[in-house]
């Protein structure tokens, strides 16, 4: 399973490119922009949503599970299906009739539907008398016996049914997995927005500073051009940032299966290591929800196989049936002697019963060869399914050997961006004393503010990749308790 890892967006460039700001302009143009860029997140509702929430949410809306889940059901009904097809055909008829009943003699075959079925003698000509009958029918029909091929359909049924559980599964697995890499991108990109607009605080007060000295004539008025185009900058990766927290956080929402929303990612877990782990999943985990719907696929391909064998195997059928029958034509009747009675009444009574009991084999000898090759080629998918099996389960256990890498590595990371924040913070200071005492330039200051800025988004992505490689990890076992318990 891939996970996505996050990316930053990108960090401000050396130099001043940015036209030159009057000072009144600029002071006017540098608040509104800040009023904006503040007030329009205090604006817009956010729904605050933990990761664990978001999962559950994820889990009950998305409608690919939503849609898996009926076929498991469809799967479930199949096979019971498939036991009451075992059952004998019970068939009751009836029926009322009118017409004539010339009888005549030669063969007939029924090609198509069948014809009209008169019973009578042949007679000298043609008339067109006519009277009532009736038919009462009961038919049972069992194909008790085909060489197991009821309990083969059977067992295929029901392994088309853990197929399907399995795939309802999997999905939910890497469904828990897709939104949880969401929501982590989200809130590094959440983040990020954050020390962004950090950023741009430091540019714009140190924009105001300058501006004052220029005002004084304290300092060249190039300065003053240089820290209009330095808060110009830090404006355009603001809204750089805030446009890729956007983009995360529609991603989010498509996986939650919910209305549009401004989320608001839950920090609270983010700012230190999980609880615990993993230590000893060197391998896969043997219930791996992937490995095992990929494991049920080959079953229920090997099943089909063994039920399409059966297809060429001869039927041992028993049947039972009772007749009754009615007629307006009398027995004497006869072209001399044309005794019927039109009455309704006539016609729907009894005059003659039959029963029937059959046992019979039936075979079809050419089906053989036809299911010969249902059952090579349903043999060679299942071949096919084992090549993917391998595959997979080949690509999880290299995804897993690079999770513990970069655990170790975030973990490692994790302790290293404080120390490198704490001395781009104590630098960045240090640089804007000496400026205020004009013993360094300008320039220093935003070098410094530019190491500040990014140990600070360093730091929120060290942070935040210690938990993209514990899910990475829990995806590549198949045992996604692994992240959820230190949640």
């Amino acid at each position: 399973m891939k996970i996505a890892h996050f990316k930053k967006p990108g960090m401000p460039g050396r130099g001043f490119l940015c036209p030159f700001f009057s000072r009144r302009s600029g002071h006017l143009m540098t608040t509104l922009t800040l009023s904006l860029l503040l007030g329009g997140t205090v604006a817009s509702a956010q729904t605050q949503l933990s990761l664990k929430q978001a999962i559950q949410t994820g889990l009950d809306n998305y409608g690919t599970i939503k849609a898996k889940e009926a076929y498991a059901k469809a799967s479930a009904a199949g096979v019971v299906q498939a036991k009451l097809d075992y059952l004998p055909n019970f068939n009751l008829s009836t029926q009322a009739d009118y017409g004539t009943a010339n009888g005549l003699n030669g063969p007939a075959y029924g090609f198509g539907p069948s014809g009209i079925a008169s019973g009578g003698l042949p007679l000298g000509s043609q008339n067109w008398n006519a009277t009532f009958g009736s038919l009462y029918l009961a038919n049972v029909n069992w194909d008790f016996f085909a060489f197991g091929r009821s309990k083969q359909k059977i067992l295929t049924a029901d392994f088309k049914r853990n197929l399907d559980a399995s795939d309802v599964s999997q999905e939910k697995f890497q469904h828990e997995v897709r939104v949880s890499a969401a929501y982590l991108n989200l809130l590094a990109a959440q983040r990020l927005t954050t020390s962004y607009r950090k950023n741009f605080d430091r540019a714009d007060t140190l924009r105001r500073i300058i501006v004052r000295k220029a005002k004084r004539d304290l300092l060249a008025g190039v300065d003053s051009s240089q820290a209009n185009a330095e808060v110009s900058n830090a404006k355009s990766i603001l809204l750089n940032a805030m446009t890729y927290e956007d983009e995360q956080n529609s991603s989010l929402i498509k996986l939650l299966g919910t209305q549009p929303q401004k989320i608001q990612a839950d920090t609270v877990f983010i700012a230190n290591l999980p609880k615990t782990l993993p230590t000893t999943y060197d391998s896969l985990a043997a219930n791996n929800p992937v490995i095992a719907f990929y494991k049920n696929r080959i079953l229920y391909s090997d099943e089909q196989a063994k039920y399409f064998k059966t297809l060429g195997l001869p039927t041992f059928s028993l049947g039972a049936a009772m007749q009754a029958r009615g007629s307006g034509f009398n027995y004497t009747y006869s072209a001399d002697h044309p005794n019927y009675d039109n009455s309704l009444s006539q016609g729907l009574g009894v005059d003659r019963t039959n029963y029937v009991v059959a046992l019979g084999i039936s075979w079809n000898l050419t089906q053989p060869f036809r299911t010969k090759q249902q059952v090579k080629a349903q043999r060679l998918t299942s071949e096919g399914l084992k090549n993917e099996l391998a595959l997979t389960q080949q690509q999880l256990i290299t995804q897993n050997n690079f999770a513990d890498s970069k655990i170790k590595n975030a973990i490692a990371d994790y302790y290293e961006t404080p120390l490198q924040v704490k001395a781009a913070s104590d630098t960045y200071h240090q640089k804007l004393v000496l400026y205020n005492h004009g013993l360094t330039n300008l320039v220093d200051v935003t070098q410094a503010l530019y190491a500040l800025v990014r140990a600070e988004t360093d730091r929120d992505i060290a942070y935040n990749n210690v938990w993209q490689a514990l899910l990475l990890k829990a995806a590549a076992t198949g045992d996604f308790d692994i992240f959820y318990s230190n949640l």
